[in-house]
């Protein structure tokens, strides 16, 4: 066969063709398509059971709660934790992408010559990956996910569970990169203008005409928006439940001592909260026998973090008709309680009514400055009282939640009494204290005031 010469356009061209013909038909070639293919597939299972899982009706998903089938309670268990789903989805997703987009640019070496790739050769490449990613991994298995979602999200279940914990510690640190910047970063605007606004409420009620009330009720209104959930919440200690496993004659005794409304039910311990009873619910049965199954009259419960605004919280109330949320960490367990009485007592005030105990706050104000608080008081409680932001003791009150627990965070240690620690504007004096817990703190807000004038 005569040499190929490279004046001759024809010939050149020929010469091309039959080069590109053998790297098709190549062993790494071959290999290389069927790889996409397969990728492309996955990527298409992934992006549908985001779809599917995220677009399941709150109906479907309480049906999965009692479910004897494994791949629906897997669906539940997974749902319990969204962000951490999301997470995990996302990493898939973005992998598999990532793969083929490289598998493409393989192709193309193979098909063209690495030498000879032009720029129109990689535009062509990167516009057949990205076409194939998204029409055939995105937006056909969405459509599916979205017309048949419980299917897919049954399906597709055991896989998303077993990749969850094998991308655990990737997700955890991605997750955590996230919550440092949203914490540190994304909130400074609304702060400074939080603080802003504070400003101009102070200036605004410096007058004789203002009321405590009104301001204290203007106040409420301003910090309504920056309040979590975790701030306000009623410790699961504090949080009174009735038990799974309990009859009607031994429920009726404790209905009548804290008449409540509503109540929690839990199964083996208080952390693991299975729904709500109204006692209304209950009242037509209150003369069946121990064996009526009273276990059917709970309601499901509305799960919310701690880190939830109660503004937000206010609006899943209004939506969700109910009254009454239940407080759970990333492992799904109970923390906490709160009720619409709780969001609207943030702005409002104390609401009681003729069955409510008098359960006001313990402190006494000792002057315009200076306040003795009682050592469970929350931190949140005595920030209100003082009129002070909320924010004031981010950094170093670490885990604690109440005024006791802000001395142990001081001092790393239970105080003994008359010590003392004074932090940024505040000064600490522990009155009363055993071994185990501080009872009494004394504590003086220097006013902004004081402090320039001290600085100066």
């Amino acid at each position: 066969m005569d040499s190929i010469d490279p004046g001759d356009p024809l010939s050149y061209s020929f010469f091309q063709f039959i080069q590109i013909i053998t790297a098709v038909l190549s062993f790494e070639y071959v290999a290389a398509s069927m790889a996409c293919f397969f990728l492309l597939l996955l990527s298409a299972l992934a992006s549908g059971a985001e779809a599917a899982f995220f677009a399941l009706p709150k109906e479907e998903l309480e049906k999965y709660k009692n479910s004897q089938n494994k791949a629906e309670q897997k669906v539940h268990h997974l749902l319990q934790t969204p962000r951490r789903l999301l997470t995990t989805l996302l990493i898939i997703n973005n992998g598999i992408n990532v793969s083929i987009i490289t598998l493409f640019a393989y192709i193309s070496w193979q098909v063209f010559g690495t030498q000879s790739l032009s720029a129109l050769a990689i535009i062509g490449c990167m516009l057949v990956a990205t076409f194939s990613i998204v029409f055939f991994g995105e937006v056909l298995p969405k459509i599916y996910a979205n017309k048949r979602g419980a299917t897919v999200a049954r399906k597709t279940a055991p896989a998303i569970s077993l990749l969850q914990e094998l991308s655990e510690p990737l997700s955890k640190l991605l997750m955590g990169i996230s919550a440092y910047i949203e914490k540190h970063y994304l909130s400074k605007s609304y702060t400074h203008s939080l603080e802003e606004l504070h400003h101009s409420l102070d200036i605004a009620l410096i007058n004789e005409e203002s009321s405590p009330e009104e301001r204290k009720l203007l106040r409420g209104i301003v910090n309504f928006g920056s309040i979590t959930v975790g701030q306000i919440m009623r410790q699961r200690k504090d949080i009174v439940a009735f038990s799974l496993d309990a009859t009607i004659p031994e429920l009726l005794p404790l209905i009548l001592k804290w008449g409540y409304s509503r109540v929690p039910v839990y199964a083996q311990s208080k952390d693991k909260i299975k729904g709500i009873l109204y006692i209304k619910d209950l009242l037509p049965h209150i003369n069946e026998g121990p064996d009526f199954k009273w276990q059917h009259l709970i309601r499901t419960p509305l799960l919310v973090t701690e880190q939830k605004h109660i503004s937000e919280l206010l609006n899943d109330f209004k939506d969700k008709h109910v009254h009454m949320a239940i407080v759970v960490n990333e492992e799904g367990l109970a923390t906490g309680l709160l009720t619409l009485e709780d969001v609207v007592e943030e702005i409002v005030g104390e609401i009681n009514d003729e069955f409510d105990d008098d359960e006001e706050i313990i402190y006494s104000q000792l002057d315009e400055n200076t306040f003795i608080f009682d050592g469970k008081t929350s931190l949140h409680d005595f920030c209100k009282i003082a009129e002070i932001p909320f924010d004031a003791f981010n950094e170093v009150k670490s885990e604690a939640s109440t005024v006791a627990g802000l001395m142990r965070s001081f001092f790393g240690r239970v105080p003994r009494v008359a010590e003392s620690i004074s932090y940024g504007r505040f000064h600490f004096t522990v009155e009363s204290a055993d071994m185990k817990r501080v009872k009494r703190v004394k504590i003086n807000v220097a006013s902004k005031k004081e402090v320039l004038q001290k600085a100066g």
